[in-house]
């Protein structure tokens, strides 16, 4: 299938309005020609910032606007973030990516985060990032730290947007993503569903990232975790064969990209996540959270494969020996970067 970035409101509708058995023969039909299909990517996402956000995204537990009983966390130190990848690691996870809670990373921060890039990265796992939005400055500091993936979600269709976020435009989050494609990275972007939206909204969203320059190399479709205290911690449930639709038409349209089934994997039985599999989705979050919220466990995750037939792209497993020399190794990092922070200080000082 060619690659295009000029899809139509209209075909994708029709692409949406095609019977199900035929729009998932299709996707998967298209997958094959791209992908293994019993090969599923898999990641693992911490969050090294939590709470205390100042945008309004009316479904996020981290905004600052609501109440939602989420205890505050400040920026996690570097040994706490190495630790964590290493588990991930072993558990299976290629990629490991850090999420902040932040509009955008604040100069202060950004000398620890990229330090957290490298560690990360000195492990052998793919890196990936959220921290909101980016200057081009920025992006290119995280590409020259070893960064791979930055994740920014447009969320959901244009028309849509204004009723679920206003603190943050449509067009800084198009921007972002420029920056990040021209600093050399790799674009991780996608949305959620569940939000109120009309199919119409899905296939807004799913036509913004089609028809981008380039297709993002990874597509979160993320159904929503509906979070108490948040607007909308009530709406109504998405049916799950349009969520399934939703992931086949993505598959469909970013034929080269990774679809991957992100947030509310939890509410999703067996059959169901077969099925988006089926649909042509091929990567997931692993492990028990996605930044605040809850997550498959990943044990019940390496069970599915096994039932499936699926064969995870899984890093080398690590030992007890080479964990302790991992982190004993960023240990010895972190003092070096000390020792050089404190001369650099020094000097200062004297001059």
């Amino acid at each position: 299938m060619t690659l295009r970035h000029d899809w139509s409101r209209n075909e994708i509708r029709a692409l949406f309005d095609l019977p199900f058995m035929d729009l998932v023969f299709r996707a998967q039909t298209v997958h094959r020609q791209h992908f293994d299909p019993n090969a599923v990517q898999v990641s693992t996402l911490l969050s090294i910032k939590t709470g205390a956000c100042p945008e309004d995204c009316k479904y996020c537990s981290q905004s600052g606007h609501y109440d939602t009983g989420l205890d505050k966390e400040k920026l996690l130190a570097i040994q706490k973030v190495i630790e964590e990848a290493i588990n991930a690691k072993e558990k299976g996870a290629s990629r490991f990516c850090m999420g902040a809670a932040w509009r955008s990373p604040r100069e202060k921060d950004m000398p620890y985060v990229l330090e957290m890039v490298k560690q990360v990265k000195a492990l052998g796992l793919e890196t990936c990032m959220t921290l909101g939005m980016l200057s081009a400055e920025q992006a290119v500091a995280l590409k020259e730290a070893g960064l791979d993936y930055y994740n920014h979600n447009l969320d959901t269709s244009p028309e849509h947007y204004g009723k679920i976020i206003t603190t943050r435009s449509y067009d800084d989050r198009l921007n972002t993503l420029a920056h990040v494609r021209e600093a050399g990275l790799k674009v991780c972007a996608g949305g959620i569903v569940g939000l109120g939206e009309a199919r119409e909204d899905r296939i807004g969203l799913l036509m913004q990232l089609a028809n981008l320059p380039a297709h993002p190399e990874s597509v979160p479709i993320n159904m929503l975790v509906k979070i108490a205290g948040t607007p909308l911690g009530d709406v109504d449930d998405l049916d799950p064969f349009e969520f399934i639709r939703t992931v086949a038409v993505a598959r469909l349209l970013m034929p080269e990209s990774h679809v991957r089934l992100s947030a509310g994997r939890e509410t999703m039985n067996d059959q169901m996540q077969a099925l988006c599999f089926m649909a042509g989705a091929n990567s997931i979050f692993y492990g028990e959270k996605l930044l605040t919220t809850s997550n498959p466990e990943a044990a019940h995750d390496r069970q599915l494969f096994q039932r499936l037939g699926i064969n995870s792209k899984q890093t080398q497993d690590v030992s007890d020996a080479s964990r302790e020399e991992a982190i004993a190794q960023s240990l010895r990092q972190q003092q070096l970067s000390a020792l050089s922070r404190d001369a650099m200080a020094s000097r200062d000082t004297v001059n």
